[in-house]
């Protein structure tokens, strides 16, 4: 695995947790309208998402995002066998415009970004990062074999170069080897140009369907 200069590994560390901290205060307006507005979708009881996630060394954590879906999301993907394999195949997620879990304003947080605001709470709490691979639900290691040990030696990110290349419209294994692409040349600058991609990539909304 990759050895990681140690200037690079605090300039990343002051990186996120100023730009997650201040991203937080300023974003908070954003985020109770995004609050309220969910509040008043009678589909959904809650705001935030929370789901269980990989992180570095193998470590699990929650993620956190908007609620984008109905309450009982996860029992309509479990009892559809077509729509689950769907989901498998399609690296773990399924087309926003297919998928019947979706609440309509969910369908506007996906392909606008937003419901990954609350995601700047787990930077700030060390559990990820600004740039570095998207973490990963367990099922997914497999994805990975052997190199599995390698894709968890760096802290995962919000963006990341798997996003910045095309998002949902890339799926394993081609994504495995863009996520190991990024852990093979991470340092500061590349952090940048993959965060510029990434802000394209947002603009273009490449990849969020």
């Amino acid at each position: 695995m990759p050895n990681r200069n140690i200037g690079y590994i605090i300039s990343k560390k002051i990186l996120d947790l100023s730009v997650s901290s201040v991203a937080l205060v300023f974003l908070s307006p954003l985020f109770l309208i995004i609050a309220i507005v969910i509040k008043f979708d009678k589909k959904t009881s809650r705001v935030l998402y929370q789901q269980e996630r990989v992180g570095k060394f193998g470590k699990k954590f929650k993620i956190y995002k908007f609620q984008t879906m109905v309450d009982n999301a996860e029992l309509i993907l479990e009892q559809d066998a077509k729509l689950h394999a769907e989901f498998i195949i399609n690296g773990y997620k399924l087309a926003t415009r297919e998928d019947p879990r979706i609440t309509k304003f969910g369908v506007f947080l996906r392909k606008t970004s937003l419901d990954e605001l609350p995601q700047f709470w787990n930077v700030l709490i060390g559990e990820m990062s600004i740039i570095g691979p998207r973490p990963v639900v367990e099922d997914e290691l497999q994805e990975y074999g052997d190199q599995v040990d390698k894709f968890l030696s760096v802290t995962p990110g919000i963006f990341g170069l798997w996003q910045a290349s095309g998002r949902s419209n890339i799926v394993y294994p081609e994504r495995a080897h863009i996520e190991l692409e990024y852990v093979d040349k991470a340092n500061l600058k590349f952090d940048f140009y993959v965060l510029f991609k990434n802000v394209i990539a947002v603009f273009k909304q490449d990849g969020a369907f």
